[in-house]
């Protein structure tokens, strides 16, 4: 089987995009199935779209990239069928996906973020192609497919609502690549970590003041991974620039992982991954009561929950001072990983859709009996 997958960004650069299909690739050859990635943005336009300015190389790249996505679709016929993450162009209507549609191409779209939301996640930080995106046109790409695959219930319901055929696959983890570290270092302090980027600081923000009252009676360290810069006075903050070949190594330095987020449309549609990895690694997590992580974390049992200040300052007070705890929270955190998250107990799921849908489509083309010939 051969998979043409349709995606935003360049191999590496986006979490939602690394550990979804690029994950399950690899695992998905097994079975026979080859995914040929094409991205919608080149390296220089991914780098630019993180910050201002360059405006014209940016509406430059944007053409070229919209260039590319039409030569891609002269070769839709040599695949078997076609995964759209997200998106098939960053910009304009579902116009891509509607032409599948309406050329018989087997099509799976995956989501793993409430795209649908307007203005709560543009894509583009410039004024002049903001209003070229089209939030509104997910309902229209769950129509469009053959089969919906959403990151949680949350996602799954609004597909589901748009007349898609659903099936929830969570963000997984590579449990080979993501191994426990072993007793932490009775070295310097215990480290509270938190991973995320410049479009997600504001979470980290929300625990600001419980961190700041922590710090008053508890010694610790706070690494913040993928930021540029971070600081909270009273708090020693150490500020980890985000890299792919280090991920792992860097998070593996944290004793007590972080999630804080507020509670909104947009935090209900996230799908856990900094609690994932946390607890891949061994390491408990700390999480708001929020949207997935409500599945993922039993409170007490793989890691804790906190919806208040004081509760954020009494659990991570417990965690720091009690080790044998974090190494219980940690080991609990890795076995739902491995029994309920793990790319090597989704990818096979992936794949059996993936072959389902080709058959679908096959079925619709063929007299029934030639489905059965050897």
């Amino acid at each position: 089987m051969r998979v043409l997958a349709l995606v935003p960004y360049p191999r590496d650069r986006a979490p939602g995009q690394r550990f979804r299909m690029e994950q399950w690739a690899p695992l998905l050859g097994r079975f026979g199935v080859e995914v040929v990635f094409e991205p919608f943005r080149c390296e220089e336009m991914h780098r630019l779209f993180a910050g201002p300015g360059h405006t014209r190389r940016k509406v430059l790249l944007t053409s070229r990239a919209l260039a590319r996505r039409a030569g891609v679709l002269k070769r839709v016929k040599d695949f078997d069928l076609v995964y759209i993450y997200n998106e098939a162009a960053m910009l304009g209507p579902a116009l891509i996906e509607s032409y599948l549609r309406a050329k018989g191409v087997p099509l799976v779209f995956d989501f793993d973020d409430a795209i649908f939301l307007r203005g709560t996640h543009s894509g583009t930080s410039s004024p002049y192609l903001r209003p070229l995106k089209f939030p509104g046109k997910t309902k229209t790409i769950c129509r469009r497919a053959s089969h919906v695959i959403a990151g949680n219930q949350y996602l799954a319901a609004y597909a589901a609502g748009a007349g898609a055929q659903v099936t929830v696959v969570p963000t997984t983890i590579d449990t080979g690549k993501y191994t426990p570290r072993g007793p932490a270092s009775s070295a310097g302090p215990p480290v509270i970590g938190w991973s995320g980027s410049y479009s997600t600081a504001q979470h980290l923000d929300a625990a600001r003041a419980a961190l700041q009252r922590l710090a008053r009676t508890e010694r610790f360290r706070l690494r913040v991974i993928g930021l540029a810069d971070y600081r909270l006075d009273g708090v020693e903050v150490e500020v980890v620039p985000w890299n792919a070949e280090t991920e792992t190594a860097d998070l593996s330095v944290i004793d007590i992982g972080i999630m804080p987020l507020p509670e909104n449309e947009w935090t209900r549609g996230k799908c856990g991954l900094k609690a994932l990895q946390y607890m891949a690694l061994g390491i408990p997590a700390v999480c708001s009561p929020v949207g997935i992580n409500l599945t993922i974390i039993g409170d007490g049992r793989n890691g804790l929950l906190a919806a208040t200040e004081d509760e954020w300052i009494d659990k991570l007070t417990r965690l720091l001072r009690f080790p044998p705890l974090r190494e219980r929270l940690g080991a609990a955190g890795r076995e739902t990983v491995e029994a309920e998250y793990s790319t090597s107990v989704h990818a096979p799921r992936v794949y059996r859709l993936f072959k389902s849908v080709v058959q679908g489509a096959v079925a619709k083309k063929e007299p029934a009996e030639l489905l059965f010939e050897d």
